[in-house]
């Protein structure tokens, strides 16, 4: 069942929970609706495999003007998300969701990472918070599980960031992705990127589909794709293939990858020809000398 917006004491009359809890604490919940309404996630939320709840912890706020923010001490620019607040939030939304993790999204903390997305698809819910302005009152992480950052750069607010981990942690779930078993097969479910897919039509201005693809031949489907997702990975992200296992390959995968990488025996070269009259540039080594 998907919950609305919470105020400050509506949580007592909150239904009890039905899937895995998603809950925000943001001063925009708005800026979720799509995200409730759009997609197999907003699919997974109408049926109850998913609860996605927002929090504007500003109706924590006590003052006649709903505070949320104030200079920060020492100076500088920009407002510092006062912690009385948020904290006040937090605690009662906590209450209510025994074993969900608090996150706290921050471009300072750690790394997000498929891996994390599959550790946190094993809890019962997430808690995040979302800052705004120059971020939270650094007592506000006392409070919090971990700080999280989806990747070296600033946004607005922490609320993409949030949308993000709801994506990648919600198609996860049991019966939010249709064809489970093609979690298996995407880029960082393992140590390499997932290699590339073609459909209809076979010819597509000039580029044909991969032969292997359309040759029925399980086998050497297999053998494609993994040489593909080895060459993309080593293109696009080579920092990935650091510690790459391959003991379960076949024997000639491993010989082939051996001889990519310049780990391996040299590919043999046949000797060149050099017409009459025609300057020697080097000759070329026997094979049986390679």
């Amino acid at each position: 069942m998907e919950l609305e917006t919470q105020t400050a004491g509506a949580l007592e009359q909150a239904p009890a929970q039905c899937g895995y809890a998603f809950d925000i604490l943001t001063l925009f919940p708005g800026l979720f609706d799509g995200l409730r309404q759009e997609s197999l996630l907003g699919k997974a939320l109408q049926t109850g495999v998913v609860e996605l709840a927002t929090h504007n912890f500003r109706q924590w706020a006590t003052d006649r003007h709903n505070t949320v923010d104030d200079e920060p001490f020492g100076g500088g620019p920009g407002m510092v998300l006062k912690p009385d607040v948020v904290v006040r939030c937090l605690r009662e939304v906590r209450q209510k969701r025994p074993g969900a993790k608090v996150v706290l999204l921050s471009p300072a903390g750690r790394l997000f990472k498929q891996e994390t997305a599959v550790a946190w698809a094993k809890l019962p819910g997430l808690i995040l918070l979302c800052g705004r302005y120059e971020g939270f009152d650094a007592r506000v992480e006392d409070e919090v599980d971990e700080v999280v950052s989806i990747g070296d750069y600033v946004l607005n607010g922490g609320e993409v960031a949030a949308m993000v981990i709801v994506e990648a942690v919600g198609r996860l779930l049991p019966g939010v992705i249709g064809n489970a078993a093609s979690l298996n097969e995407e880029s960082h479910s393992t140590a390499l990127l997932e290699a590339p897919h073609y459909t209809r039509p076979r010819e597509f201005e000039g580029r044909s589909v991969p032969a292997e693809l359309l040759s029925g031949n399980h086998a050497e489907i297999a053998r494609w794709r993994l040489r593909q997702s080895l060459q993309r990975t080593r293109e696009r992200r080579p920092e990935l293939l650091a510690g790459l296992d391959t003991r379960a390959w076949s024997k000639k995968d491993r010989q082939w990858w051996a001889e990519q990488t310049g780990e391996g025996p040299a590919t043999k070269a046949r000797p060149q020809r050099v017409a009459p009259g025609a300057p020697d540039r080097g000759a070329a080594a026997p094979a049986d000398e390679l």
